[in-house]
């Protein structure tokens, strides 16, 4: 058998391991707490007593500062590796339901996440073990690209593209696409309060990411790196226009409902 066919089996055994569906199931969970702590520090800086960055690794370090948090950082991390391969066997062997129009979109959507969940299981496991990285992270990075071949356009795409994936989570949210992603919607098994908090939470973090991918524009259409950021950074932006600290408590208050339905996601979510 060819590598590319023991990689098929490998990822084909994955899908129908209950084992690593339930461990994937739990990556949801850790990302309902993620973001339920992305929320309360999104409120403390918008009321101007943040205690870290409103962000994926001040997260991380609340729970690490926390009683326990090593122990909870470590199933976080093992939550959201499970769920990072799930969605790499889903990249390489199809997604269950999917149509054959849709198949090739659906495998490339399945395959970044599952490098975007396999990253924050890389990072959650390095504040399990006290290396968690330091601030300024995304500046740096945007400048190493900055310095490529048409480095600034690469900058601008990369905004670009998350302004479109903001866009699509406001839709997503708004029109109720995400019930698509979850069990039992049409036999009325999904509450109606969950409808509501996954509409709330896909349209708040649909504009957080799409102020977080305005920076990265302006970084490459200025060849300014330090404009570049990560969410704490769009989330500081949010707060410095008219009536921000009201958008960003509004804001907070809907990533942290996000962070809820994603506990729903867990016990719903089509595996």
């Amino acid at each position: 058998m060819s590598a590319r066919g023991q990689a098929q089996g490998a990822a084909r055994r994955a899908q129908h391991s209950t084992g690593l569906r339930a461990l994937a199931r739990g990556g949801y969970a850790a990302s309902g707490v993620v973001h339920l702590l992305i929320g309360w520090l999104a409120v403390r800086l918008a009321l101007g007593s943040s205690s870290g960055s409103a962000d994926e690794s001040g997260a991380f370090q609340q729970l690490a500062s926390a009683p326990g948090g090593t122990v909870a950082l470590w199933a976080v991390t093992l939550g959201f590796a499970a769920l990072a391969l799930w969605q790499l066997a889903e990249a390489a062997v199809g997604v269950p339901g999917v149509e054959d129009a849709k198949e090739a979109a659906a495998r490339v959507k399945a395959a970044g996440k599952g490098v975007l969940y396999g990253v924050l299981a890389f990072s959650a496991a390095r504040y399990a073990t006290g290396d968690g990285g330091g601030g300024g992270q995304q500046e740096s990075l945007t400048a190493k690209l900055m310095q490529a071949p048409a480095g600034r356009w690469l900058v601008v795409a990369v905004g670009l593209v998350i302004v479109g994936v903001g866009v699509f989570h406001v839709v997503k949210g708004w029109r109720k696409k995400f019930l698509e992603d979850l069990r039992g919607t049409g036999g009325g098994s999904v509450g109606a309060a969950v409808v509501r908090l996954g509409q709330i939470g896909y349209v708040a973090k649909g504009v957080a990411l799409g102020v977080l991918g305005g920076l990265f524009v302006a970084a490459g259409a200025t060849h300014d790196a330090e404009k570049a950021g990560g969410l704490d950074d769009a989330l500081q932006a949010i707060r410095e226009q008219p009536f921000g600290t009201v958008l960003l408590v509004v804001t907070g208050v809907g990533i942290a409902a996000y962070g809820v339905y994603s506990f729903a996601r867990a016990r719903y979510a089509k595996l």
